[in-house]
């Protein structure tokens, strides 16, 4: 089947939908605000199907968010500022653009060069618009996930110099703030300046996850996922003994824990 003809297939569907006569009462009350939590909620489940290795679901979500991405350029397209044609020519264009290495004769480039290209040509774009007053740090979006954009904010700065040379001086960032943070229990110190310390050391840890080159929302989403794989088993033992968490001891709990992370070891052992 034709990708060209299933496309328009289901751009043909978004403007029926759309339809001021005929269309859906729910999508005619739409607007770019009111989708956008749907939009953010598909891009979270195509997540979920990758981590799952699930691809029935990431097949199924794919088109979940594409239809994400065709919805709000109809909505632009009905107030006359763009349509799904621009959006796909503005990436073509941007994706040729990054990759000279590729799409010039420049040549065969080592993936340092090809990342070094990639920020430096970034940069240009952004040099060619700038916003009044605009800075270096903008245009990172705020809707990010916050370790995502904590990681993002840190490589636009480190890209003209301001990071540490050393993974020691991270290290002991991180240590700094930690410090920081037990000295604020110590101390009667408001609610907010405990949650400002804990702020800073979440974008410390970032930091260090960055210069070992470790995705920090990849290693959080991996962790999370551990944890409840581990706790699962906890309550799992606990039925077999006709128990229930709320009612055993922290110790028992974690001697499950232990178990469970026994097996997971020897399971991830190749």
């Amino acid at each position: 089947m034709s990708a060209d003809r299933t496309l328009a297939d289901l751009l043909a569907i978004m403007a029926r939908l759309r339809d001021p006569e005929n269309g859906c009462p729910w999508d005619l009350e739409q607007t770019f605000r009111t989708i956008l939590r749907y939009t953010l909620e598909e891009a979270y489940e195509v997540a979920e199907a990758i981590d799952h290795d699930d691809m029935d679901a990431l097949r199924e979500e794919l088109g979940d968010l594409l239809f994400q991405v065709v919805f709000h350029a109809r909505l632009a397209e009905e107030r006359g500022q763009f349509d799904f044609d621009d959006v796909v020519v503005t990436i073509r264009d941007k994706m040729i653009r990054r990759h000279p290495h590729v799409f010039t004769d420049s040549g065969p480039a080592t993936e340092a060069e090809i990342r070094d290209n990639w920020e430096r040509i970034k940069a240009a774009e952004r040099a060619h618009k700038p916003a009044p007053g605009a800075g270096l740090l903008d245009g990172i979006a705020r809707a990010l996930p916050a370790l995502v954009r904590a990681e993002k904010l840190q490589k636009r700065a480190s890209g003209v110099g301001f990071d540490w040379d050393q993974i020691d001086g991270v290290f002991d960032k991180v240590t700094e703030e930690l410090d920081e943070y037990r000295a604020s229990l110590a101390e009667s110190v408001p609610a907010s300046e405990r949650t400002h310390e804990v702020g800073d050391l979440l974008f410390a840890c970032v930091n260090l996850a960055r210069h070992m080159g470790v995705d920090a929302e990849q290693a959080l989403r991996a962790a999370n996922h551990r944890f409840e794989q581990r706790f699962a088993h906890i309550e799992a033992g606990l039925r077999q003994q006709g128990r229930r968490p709320d009612r055993t001891e922290r110790a028992e709990m974690e001697r499950l824990w232990q178990e469970a992370k026994t097996n997971q070891d020897r399971a991830d052992d190749p």
